[in-house]
């Protein structure tokens, strides 16, 4: 009886195991690159989501506590000031979650607001802010518009017409969401 003769060995090569992992790994690698996504773009949501849930607690505060609330657009991002009775002016809120905010250098924020809207005009008007959110649930009405950079194909919009919920609207939304 010879072994050699006409049993064959079964079982893989160690090049075609390295093969087969080299394969797996490259497979990884393109799954998580396309699921991933631009990170730019998931910034992007992320600052117009934290915007959002901003401007509505915004808009819930000015009601529940009898108050005019403003959000103020700076040149690279954002804040939110309050309106003050007995001084009759506009002034930074001290609530730590309207605290001053800043865009990423890459994010393009377009404003569109309705110039005649009333806005309760301080004596300075120094913090005249570009919208409010008044005490009797209306907003001034607004459209912002946010791309990452000339990206117009990924734009993210908050807009009011000023007596509807704050609307955000999302690439391939039409604009009934939230």
């Amino acid at each position: 009886m010879q072994l050699g003769s006409g049993h064959k060995h079964s079982g893989f090569t160690l090049i075609e195991i390295l093969v087969v992992l080299v394969l797996v790994g490259l497979l990884a690698a393109m799954a998580v690159f396309t699921m991933g996504g631009n990170s730019q773009q998931r910034e992007l949501l992320n600052e117009v989501r934290e915007l959002y849930l901003l401007m509505q607690t915004a808009s819930d505060q000015a009601v529940l506590n009898n108050l005019e609330l403003g959000l103020l657009f700076e040149e690279n991002g954002y804040r939110f000031v309050a309106f003050q009775d007995e001084e009759n002016d506009w002034k930074s809120s001290g609530e730590r979650i309207f605290r001053a905010r800043e865009f990423p250098e890459w994010l393009v924020a377009t404003r569109f607001i309705e110039s005649d809207a009333p806005r309760l005009a301080s004596a300075e008007d120094k913090l005249r802010p570009d919208v409010v959110f008044f005490s009797s649930g209306e907003t001034t009405p607004f459209e912002l518009e946010f791309t990452v950079g000339s990206d117009t194909d990924y734009t993210q919009i908050l807009a009011s017409d000023g007596i509807s919920p704050i609307q955000w609207q999302r690439p391939g939304d039409d604009g009934d969401n939230e």
